[in-house]
C-alpha cells in the first residue's frame, strides 16, 4: 500500500499513455500501468524510472480482466483516485479494404475499452465521494477523417460515451473529463496499421502525424491532459486545428462532410481486389523506402524512440 495518490493509466506502455504516466508521476502520484504486451510494459516501467510506478497486463477489451485488474490495485496498492484510458489503434486506408474484423477491433478497444475501465472503477469513486475519469478521444471522434473510418466510429462512441458519463456525474465528487486530441507526435505512425495500398497511405500519414504544423509536441499535450483531467474539466481540446475543425463542423455539417469526402478522394484508391492486407507502420515505411517521406517524419521518428513504440 502507498500513500500517495494512485492513477491507473489503460494503455500506459507506449506513446501518449507513457507520457501521461510519466506527468503523473511527476505530480506524485504512485502510477499503474497497464497494456497487453508484459515485454512492452517492462520496458515502459525502465524508462519511467522504476520508482512509484508497476505494471499489470490486461486487455481493455475483455470486462473480466478489468474487473481483475481493478480488484488488486485496489486490493494491493490502494484506491485510485485518478484512472486515464488512452489504449488504441489506428488503421487507415479505403473502406473497400476494411473488414468487419477492423471495426471490431477498433470499436471493441477504444469504445470498449473506456466504458469497461469507466464503469469498472465507478462504483468505488462514487462510494468515496472522488475520483477523475479520463478518456483520450480523438478530433476523429468530432470530425470523421477520410480513411480512418473504424477509428471514426469507436472514437465517436469514446466521446459520446465520456461527454454523457461527464454529465451523469456532475455534483457527485466524482468528474469525467473528453481528452479530443488532433496529430500529436507520439510515433504512433510506426505502430499503426495500413490497409489497401499500405506504402502510399503511410506515405501521407505518416508525415502527418510528425510534422510541426500539423501535429504538436506530446509532451506539452500530456501536460495539458493531466492538468484538465486532475481539475475536472468535462472537455479539453489540444490543438488549435482540432479547435477549428469542432467549430467548424458545429456551423457547417455538410460541408464538412463535403470536404472530407474531396480531400478523401485526393488519397490512395483501393488496389484491384480490395487490399486487405493489414501492414504494420514500420514495415509499411521499409517497404515504401522513400527518402522523402523519411526526412518529412524525423520529428516522428524520433518521438518513436523515445516513446517505446519500437
Amino acid at each position: 500500500m502507498t500513500n500517495a495518490p494512485i492513477a491507473l493509466v489503460a494503455g500506459g506502455s507506449r506513446g501518449l499513455g507513457l507520457l501521461i504516466s510519466r506527468e503523473l508521476l511527476r505530480r506524485g502520484h504512485h502510477v499503474v500501468i497497464c497494456a497487453r504486451d508484459a515485454d512492452e510494459l517492462a520496458r515502459a516501467v525502465e524508462q519511467l524510472g522504476g520508482r512509484d510506478v508497476e505494471s499489470r497486463v490486461c486487455d481493455v477489451r475483455d470486462r473480466a480482466a478489468v474487473g481483475s485488474l481493478v480488484a488488486d490495485v485496489e486490493e494491493s496498492v490502494g484506491p485510485i483516485d485518478t484512472v486515464i484510458t488512452v489504449a488504441g489503434i489506428i488503421q487507415t486506408g479505403p473502406v473497400e479494404s476494411m473488414t468487419f474484423e477492423h471495426f471490431e477491433d477498433a470499436i471493441d478497444t477504444m469504445t470498449w475499452g473506456p466504458v469497461n475501465v469507466a464503469l469498472t472503477v465507478l462504483p468505488a469513486m462514487r462510494r468515496r465521494g472522488r475520483g477523475h475519469i479520463g478518456t483520450v478521444t480523438s478530433i476523429g471522434g468530432m470530425v470523421a477523417p477520410p480513411h480512418l473510418l473504424p477509428y471514426a466510429t469507436a472514437k465517436f462512441g469514446a466521446v459520446g460515451f465520456s461527454d454523457g458519463l461527464a454529465a451523469e456525474l456532475h455534483g457527485t465528487g466524482v468528474s469525467a473529463t473528453t481528452i479530443v486530441p488532433g496529430l500529436m507526435r507520439t510515433g504512433g505512425h510506426e505502430r499503426a496499421y495500413f490497409v489497401g495500398a499500405a506504402e502510399k497511405e503511410y506515405a501521407w500519414f505518416a508525415p502527418g502525424a510528425s510534422m510541426p504544423l500539423l501535429s504538436i509536441d506530446a509532451d506539452r499535450a500530456a501536460t495539458r491532459i493531466v492538468d484538465a483531467v486532475l481539475a475536472g474539466k468535462p472537455m479539453v481540446v489540444l490543438t488549435p486545428l482540432a479547435w477549428v475543425g469542432i467549430r467548424v463542423r458545429g456551423l457547417f455539417p455538410g460541408t464538412t462532410t463535403r470536404l472530407m469526402g474531396v480531400f478523401g478522394r485526393l488519397l490512395p484508391s483501393a488496389p484491384p481486389g480490395g487490399g486487405t492486407e493489414t501492414v504494420v507502420g514500420r514495415e509499411a515505411d521499409r517497404r515504401l523506402g522513400s527518402r522523402v517521406v523519411r526526412v518529412l517524419e524525423t520529428l516522428g521518428t524520433r518521438a518513436a524512440r523515445r516513446n517505446n513504440e519500437r
